[in-house]
C-alpha cells in the first residue's frame, strides 16, 4: 500500500514537471518568436553648416637661361603675394612655404631652368578668404601666373561636436519610419535590436562638385545615414 502511494507521488510529480516544462517550454518558444519580430528602417539627418577652416595653395612658377635671373624673378612673385595677402589684412605668418623645385633640361645644348614655388595660406577667418579668392585677378596683374591647382579649399573641422545631435536625429527619423510600418501592419514598435551608424560626408550644401573650372564653397551639407533593427510588439 505504502509502495503503492510512493508511485503516485513520483507519477504525480513526473506529470507536474511535464506539464511545467509543456508550459515554459511553449511560453519560450512564443517570446523567442515574437523577439524574432523586427523591421529594419533607415534614418536620415542633414545640418547646413559653413567650413571653419580655408586652405588656399598657390603654385607658381619661373623658366629661363640663368639660374640667378629664374630665382630672381620667383622671388618677385612671392613678394607679390605676400603684398596681395597684407593688403588684405592677413598676418604674415598666414602664409607658409610649401615646397620648392628646381628643373634643369637641356636642349641641342641650350640649358633651360625651371623654379617652381608653392605657398599655402590657412586661415579660420572665412569671409577674408573670399575676399581673396574674388580679388585673385589681382595677382595677375601684378605679373604672378598661379598655376592649375591653385584652388582654395574649404573645410569644416568641427564635426566631433555635431555628431552626437545628428545621430540621435537620424535615429529618431528612424523611430518614425518604424512606427509607420508598424501602424500599416497594425503592430506596435519595441526597443531597438541593432543598429549602425552610417558613414558621415560633407558636400557642398547647393550639390556642385568641385573639379577644374569649378570653385570650392563655404557652405557644406553634413549628411549621416543609420540603420536601425527594432522590434515589433
Amino acid at each position: 500500500m505504502k509502495r503503492d502511494r510512493l508511485w503516485l507521488a513520483v507519477a504525480t510529480i513526473v506529470a507536474l514537471g511535464l506539464i511545467i516544462g509543456g508550459f515554459l517550454l511553449g511560453n519560450g518558444l512564443l517570446r523567442a518568436r515574437y523577439a524574432d519580430r523586427s523591421v529594419t528602417v533607415r534614418g536620415l539627418a542633414e545640418r547646413d553648416v559653413t567650413a571653419d577652416l580655408a586652405t588656399w595653395t598657390l603654385n607658381y612658377s619661373r623658366q629661363g637661361y640663368d639660374l640667378q635671373t629664374v630665382q630672381s624673378e620667383v622671388d618677385r612673385d612671392t613678394q607679390a603675394i605676400r603684398q596681395f595677402f597684407a593688403g588684405l589684412g592677413f598676418e604674415p605668418d598666414a602664409l607658409q612655404a610649401a615646397g620648392a623645385g628646381v628643373n634643369q633640361m637641356r636642349d641641342n645644348g641650350v640649358e633651360t631652368i625651371s623654379i617652381n614655388q608653392r605657398l599655402q595660406l590657412r586661415t579660420t577667418d572665412i569671409a577674408k578668404a573670399r575676399q581673396a579668392v574674388a580679388q585673385q585677378f589681382d595677382l595677375v596683374r601684378r605679373g604672378v601666373l598661379l598655376q592649375e591647382g591653385s584652388g582654395m579649399v574649404y573645410s569644416f573641422t568641427g564635426l566631433n561636436t555635431i555628431k552626437p545631435g545628428m545621430v540621435a536625429e537620424a535615429t529618431r527619423d528612424a523611430r518614425a519610419a518604424a512606427e509607420q510600418f508598424a501602424k500599416d501592419s497594425d503592430t506596435g514598435v519595441g526597443g531597438i535590436k541593432n543598429a549602425t551608424q552610417g558613414y558621415f560626408s560633407i558636400e557642398a550644401r547647393d550639390g556642385e562638385q568641385q573639379g577644374y573650372g569649378v570653385a570650392d564653397t563655404p557652405f557644406k551639407k553634413v549628411r549621416v545615414v543609420t540603420t536601425v533593427d527594432f522590434y515589433l510588439d
